[in-house]
């Protein structure tokens, strides 16, 4: 009898945003142990999320969060830190899947085999689990980050370029967590630099 393959699936939270990292998640399932619901984490509410999410920590055989810090994004493009964060959570799994499935069009340079699945997060169950844990997460983290740096709503935007978002960084300058690869991020940094 052979053995069963691990499936791990992996996705990113905040690819978009002018601050804060790119947090991805790497999930392998239980099938003794479903969990009804899973979908794309952006079509969710997130009292929804935030239920699945303790149940993916509880249920999961393993799973594991990682990120690249805006300093990364910054030096490597958000693409290639993207991949990074997700190479990261790969590598921090308690077991070693066989097969690692990735939302998207790109890989990150792993050691086992994997595949890129376009609408990944919406279609295969493990991708869905990695999708929920890394937004989960991240808006956490946006949540802490707003503390950190008042005044720029971080907790309500979690760093996407909403027109109140782009008001504080005029009004402000960027903080120590935002992008200044991002262009809006730059026009504020000449602005201030006036």
């Amino acid at each position: 009898m052979t053995a069963v393959t691990l499936v791990c699936g992996v996705d990113e939270a905040g690819r978009g945003p002018l601050a804060g990292p790119v947090v991805t998640a790497a999930v392998v399932l239980d099938a003794a142990r479903p969990i009804p619901g899973l979908d794309d984490s952006k079509v969710l509410e997130p009292a929804i999320r935030e239920r699945l999410a303790a149940e993916i920590r509880q249920r999961a055989r393993c799973w594991a969060i990682a990120s690249a810090s805006a300093a990364e994004i910054d030096r490597l493009n958000i693409r290639q830190a993207t991949l990074l964060a997700m190479r990261r959570a790969v590598e921090a799994l308690a077991l070693v899947p066989g097969l690692v499935l990735v939302d998207g069009d790109a890989l990150p340079a792993l050691s086992v085999p994997a595949r890129a699945i376009v609408g990944g997060d919406a279609s295969v169950a493990e991708i869905s689990a990695a999708s929920i844990l890394a937004k989960v997460h991240r808006d956490a983290l946006m949540v802490a980050l707003d503390a950190c740096f008042p005044g720029y709503g971080f907790a309500q935007h979690k760093g996407y370029p909403t027109p109140a978002h782009r008001a504080a960084l005029r009004a402000l300058g960027p903080c120590a967590e935002h992008r200044r690869s991002f262009a809006p991020v730059r026009a504020a940094l000449v602005e201030v630099q006036r």
